[in-house]
């Protein structure tokens, strides 16, 4: 989708454009500021663990000639996000795309699922998303920005043993098309990305061992139409793609980025 970088003719550009990416620290988040950086966004980027967001912005550093700006900090503190919005338009004196990667996967049926577990799923996936967003939308107005909202499969389709982690990625797409008819007057576009299984730590800090996990990676034969997983890359080059000018006439979508799972009845 997109082009090598330094390609004049490259369809997906992000040149020029003040871009915070939260979960920067690691997968698709990680991913995406990587991409971000190739496609010449200015960056501002979020993450829990420092040490692995400095990984992150040294990565970046090496792709373009912009410094990553980093506002570190746990999302699910209120105190926390405003600083993050107030510190990259105070940095950059703008904000023209907000990339929603934060968040977590619990395992937990309607059985078994605590209702602590429950609450720390949906205020990283879903109150904390909904709160950096409503800071930052004034921002977004002011430059008729964009906002990619990182949710998953799981939004879409129901499956059994992760019941908050559906449930939350079911509202983050609510939210995007909600949002994308509320701020659809002022020209600021939302929309959302869905994977499917992707290779990164989220499912081994859910809990899963190796073994499990590689079993999980191999059930995508059956589970997902083109018999793989996915890489952050692959999601990385949509998340851009709708942040972009590319992307100008699109609005309100939570696209499927899963090898055809979506699509799918497997018993």
């Amino acid at each position: 989708m997109a082009a090598a970088a330094g390609d004049p003719e490259q369809v997906v550009s992000l040149r020029g454009k003040v871009c915070l990416v939260t979960g920067a620290s690691s997968g698709i988040g990680a991913g995406t500021a990587l991409l971000f950086a190739r496609l010449g966004a200015r960056l501002a980027l979020n993450g829990r663990n420092e040490e692995k967001l400095q990984e992150t912005a040294h990565g970046c550093e090496e792709l373009c000639d912009h410094k990553p700006f980093l506002v570190p900090g746990d999302l699910t503190d209120e105190t926390v996000v405003p600083r993050i919005v107030e510190q990259t338009v105070a940095h950059f004196g703008q904000l023209d795309v907000l990339v929603n990667s934060g968040g977590i996967l619990s395992m937990g049926s309607v059985e078994n699922t605590s209702l602590q577990d429950f609450d720390r799923v949906m205020n990283v996936n879903v109150r904390a998303l909904f709160h950096l967003t409503h800071l930052a939308v004034p921002h977004l107005i002011q430059t008729r920005g964009s906002i990619v909202n990182v949710s998953s499969v799981a939004g879409q389709r129901s499956f059994p043993g992760v019941l908050a982690y559906c449930m939350s990625k079911s509202a983050v797409d609510q939210l995007t098309r909600c949002a994308a008819l509320e701020l659809a007057s002022k020209q600021v576009r939302v929309n959302a990305v869905c994977p499917g299984v992707i290779i990164t730590d989220i499912h081994r800090r859910a809990g899963l061992n190796e073994e499990q996990y590689a079993q999980y990676l191999k059930n995508t034969q059956n589970t997902h139409a083109l018999g793989r997983p996915g890489t952050v890359d692959e999601v990385a080059r949509m998340i851009a793609f709708l942040a972009s000018d590319a992307a100008s006439y699109i609005t309100g979508v939570t696209i499927p980025v899963d090898g055809g799972r979506h699509a799918m009845c497997p018993r």
